[in-house]
């Protein structure tokens, strides 16, 4: 717990870490501590996910981020099947990486999911079909139940979902129409209307929309660094989010009818 009356979360994702980036990230980020009590990474934290780039990511935020750093993996983290190897890695820099876990900083819950694909509404991919079709529903599937998970252990008042892929269809626009299925889910919207949740961080969309809502207004918001850096080339290539700790009201949770009607 802490003594603030209100915490300050920075939040940004799709770093692309190369292994050319030495002092790169350094620039970027440096202003953060100064800004924020707590740092939210939304995955993609690495380019083509390699041990390499894990050490250069993990040296930069050691040199220029002194507060609490929370972090999901991204695609691209995962590109070269070493995602194992880089949370360690991070979690060996301080980071706390998550992946169907759950964590308390300052008195502000964290849960935390990479995410994955699908499409939105009617558009949503079904489990029918080839045996590839159906594998590909339950991965999707099985993000929701480790999101669903991590959002049922928290017992603070203040709560807040990281992903790296899009729950909603409102912060991908500006993309074009043709990948909308490849960065986001609404059954990832499904487990943020059953639970309380303050607010929703997520990257993968770089040309998406800052900001948008789930369908019983939880605020959702677009981190990806490119989209942050075109949209506000002359703030910080974050956002920040301030919370009190203690709120006397919680968000709106809704039941699985009424996400049923809702999506109608």
């Amino acid at each position: 717990m802490t003594g603030k009356e209100t915490v300050r979360i920075a939040a940004v994702g799709d770093l692309h870490c190369t292994k050319n980036s030495h002092g790169v990230l350094q620039a970027l980020l440096s202003p953060v501590t100064d800004l924020a009590d707590v740092l939210v990474l939304c995955g993609d934290l690495c380019d083509y996910g390699t041990i390499e780039e894990a050490h250069v990511l993990a040296k930069e935020l050691t040199l220029s981020v002194n507060i609490p750093i929370v972090a999901v993996l991204g695609n691209h983290d995962y590109e070269s099947g070493q995602a194992e190897e880089i949370k360690r890695i991070l979690a060996d820099a301080g980071v706390t990486v998550l992946d169907g876990e759950a964590c308390e900083i300052h008195g502000i819950g964290f849960a935390g999911i990479k995410g994955f694909c699908g499409g939105f509404g009617r558009c949503t991919l079904g489990a029918w079909g080839e045996e590839a079709t159906k594998a590909f529903v339950r991965e999707a599937v099985s993000e929701v139940l480790k999101l669903e998970g991590a959002l049922a252990r928290l017992r603070t008042d203040q709560r807040i979902a990281v992903l790296h892929y899009a729950p909603i269809v409102g912060t991908v626009l500006g993309e074009p129409m043709d990948i909308y299925a490849f960065l986001g889910t609404s059954r990832l919207e499904e487990p943020l209307m059953r639970y309380p949740v303050t607010a929703v961080f997520h990257g993968h969309a770089h040309k998406g929309s800052p900001e948008g809502k789930t369908l019983n207004g939880v605020p959702v918001y677009n981190v990806a660094m490119p989209l942050l850096r075109r949209l506000y080339p002359d703030q910080p290539a974050f956002k920040i989010l301030e919370l009190p700790v203690h709120p006397n009201l919680e968000p709106p949770a809704m039941s699985s009818q009424q996400i049923h009607q809702a999506a109608q």
